[in-house]
């Protein structure tokens, strides 16, 4: 009888290369705890976390324009990520934003990092490490602490 591991199915995702068994171990992270790869669930907790108080600090300074909202979150990741390594939202979900070799991101990588984030699709393609676009592009990652 032929059943669905013999003809394989699209159902089952893509197959991984290197034989990655959990996102980061490519790269030396653990599967679980402190250094491993944050999922998406924290991450997108952490997005929602910095843009609601971006979002009331243009209330209360601008009126709530978007604008204003986007150039307060464009500022607070970069400022945040490039000095601690972490957004406000990060580090309520203890995350940290590391360059591959464990150290914090600093300012030239947070400046682009952030850009990219602010347009968004950059962050929303990533690869088997859960590494969006944007950490890609600067050889960062986003880890639990």
């Amino acid at each position: 009888m032929v059943n669905r591991d013999d003809i394989g199915s699209w159902l089952n995702g893509p197959p991984s290369p290197g034989g990655s068994a959990w996102p980061g171990q490519r790269h030396g992270r653990p599967q679980n705890g402190p250094g491993s790869i944050a999922r998406l669930g924290p991450r997108i907790g952490a997005v929602a976390i910095d843009w609601a108080l971006c979002s009331l600090v243009s209330a209360a300074f601008f009126n709530w324009d978007s604008v204003a909202t986007l150039l307060i979150f464009l500022g607070e990741q970069i400022l945040f990520v490039g000095f601690f390594g972490y957004s406000i939202g990060h580090r309520l979900l203890r995350m940290q934003v590391q360059t591959l070799t464990g150290r914090p991101a600093g300012y030239p990588t947070a400046t682009i990092r952030a850009v990219l984030v602010c347009l968004v699709v950059p962050a929303l393609i990533f690869d088997i490490d859960q590494r969006g676009l944007h950490d890609r592009a600067r050889g960062t990652v986003l880890v639990r602490i």
